[in-house]
């Protein structure tokens, strides 16, 4: 199993300026690239009967050390793979927006998400690793055993540089004690479990929301392009870094928990744009990271050995009594405790939704051929897709 892997460098104020070059170069070429391709896009729509075929990768570097590399010396100080890499990401952005899946590529600013990537000859040791140019480079944690990367991709955060690589994993099949599980998600508790425990979120944002203010607004009373903005600015990122990762530290505890101890994990596949869309509640749902909690999910579940089954969005988990399964016309979002008027059964709301989520997968896991009493062989098949 592949699985990326991130680490924080630990570099002095020479490998900053040498990193800042290269990730300075990679957003030049991009730029210079994306310039001349709105260029030919311009000239193919007033021109229809005279059309220039749209550039490649291939193409656009092909152009670039022609054009662009002569007037720009400082090119052929940092690593020739700096701008490929960049104009074959422009590629795959233009490719991306042709096919309508994402919108037309931006042009990159200085010091927002600045990254490049490099190839070629690079050896991981136990706490450093050595990247062509710029040579060997320190890491705050010991590294895993790889072979040897192919490519690794620099990025800064902040004050902070980052790189990543690819490494090869071997998924885990541990016994779990417990074989189907329903998780519900919500805005009071991040996760209630179908067997009654609780996990609550984070709530970084919230907590840090006011000395976030405070630095926004100290931050825009200085004049921009002054040491004094630059200073403040840099602040400000590294507290919303600080945020961003008591949340990913967060849901990356509880969501190999949940993974390491379920065979079969079912959980409901939330509207998340609608409920975004919700002007109320769209910042506590953003500072819970639903959509990072499925995402993890998705690659642990194969990780550990477990399935997961996405019930569809429509299911009205929240809304039928899981004890007798009769289902409300209405149910309001100030109602917390479940009350069904068949059966009188009394539930907590997030409680009882989790516990449908649990027969709905028990459900997917019958459909597929398997029965309660083979949950122990999931780990071996594969016949049960994610739904």
């Amino acid at each position: 199993m592949i699985l990326g892997f991130k680490t924080q460098l630990k570099v002095n104020q020479k490998q900053q300026i040498v990193l800042a070059q290269h990730a300075g170069t990679a957003r030049h070429a991009y730029n210079q690239g994306l310039a001349l391709c709105k260029e030919v896009l311009k000239h193919n729509r007033a021109n229809p009967d005279d059309k220039i075929k749209f550039p490649s990768a291939i193409d656009l570097h092909k152009w670039l050390v022609a054009s662009i590399k002569v007037s720009c010396p400082w090119y052929y100080e940092v690593s020739k793979c700096v701008g490929q890499y960049a104009l074959r990401n422009l590629s795959d952005a233009f490719k991306c927006f042709f096919k309508k899946v994402k919108g037309f590529p931006n042009f990159k600013k200085k010091g927002r998400n600045d990254s490049f990537t490099l190839d070629g000859s690079i050896h991981v040791d136990h706490r450093r690793v050595k990247v062509p140019v710029i040579g060997w480079i320190k890491t705050y944690e010991r590294l895993p055993h790889v072979i040897k990367p192919k490519s690794v991709t620099v990025s800064r955060q902040a004050d902070s540089w980052f790189i990543s690589f690819k490494i090869e994993v071997e998924p885990s099949h541990s016994p779990k004690p417990v074989d189907f599980v329903g998780v519900d998600l919500g805005i009071n508790h991040l996760a209630t479990l179908s067997t009654g425990e609780v996990f609550d979120g984070a709530k970084s944002y919230k907590k840090y929301k006011k000395k976030l203010a405070r630095m926004q607004w100290l931050n825009r009373r200085k004049q921009i392009g002054s040491a004094n903005h630059r200073k403040a600015t840099q602040s400000v990122a590294k507290l919303h870094l600080k945020v961003a990762n008591i949340r990913k530290d967060t849901l990356h505890k509880i969501t190999t928990h949940i993974s390491k101890n379920h065979v079969v994990i079912g959980i409901e596949d939330l509207n998340l744009s609608g409920m975004m869309a919700n002007r109320k509640l769209a910042k506590a749902i953003a500072d819970m990271g639903f959509y990072e909690f499925r995402r993890q999910l998705e690659y642990k579940t194969h990780l550990y050995g477990s399935k997961l089954v996405v019930v569809d969005r429509f299911y009205p988990s929240s809304k039928t009594c899981s004890n007798c399964g009769t289902k409300k016309e209405s149910l309001s979002l100030k109602e917390r405790v479940f009350i069904c008027e068949h059966c009188h059964f009394e539930c907590d709301r997030d409680l009882n939704a989790s516990i449908n989520l649990k027969q709905a997968a028990r459900l997917v896991v019958s459909a597929c051929g398997l029965d309660s009493a083979d949950t122990s062989r999931l780990k071996q098949e594969e016949n049960i897709s994610n739904c």
